[in-house]
């Protein structure tokens, strides 16, 4: 069981965006980064891109770990476990 929800947390993908889609940031299940995408207009502004690109990233990690708990919750909320458990 555990090396099926490995399989399934590593095959999340999630997508964030930050300055109205000006950066556009992709990970999949472990955090790792899938790619990064930056508009040609906020390349002028050093630290509002930083700002952007830290946004972006940030909100990614919060939805992977969002899918990974659902994923984690849906496989073991069958076993029986007392809730507020997982």
């Amino acid at each position: 069981m555990q090396a099926r929800l490995q399989e399934e947390i590593a095959a999340i993908r999630v997508e964030a965006s930050a300055g109205g889609g000006m950066v556009t940031v992709q990970l999949d299940g472990h955090k790792n980064c899938l790619g990064v995408k930056i508009e040609p207009e906020a390349a002028g502004d050093a630290e509002m891109l930083q700002d952007m690109v830290q946004a972006a990233f940030s909100e990614a990690a919060r939805k992977v770990d969002e899918e990974t708990q659902k994923k984690t919750a849906g496989m073991l909320g069958g076993m029986g476990l007392p809730p507020g458990l997982i």
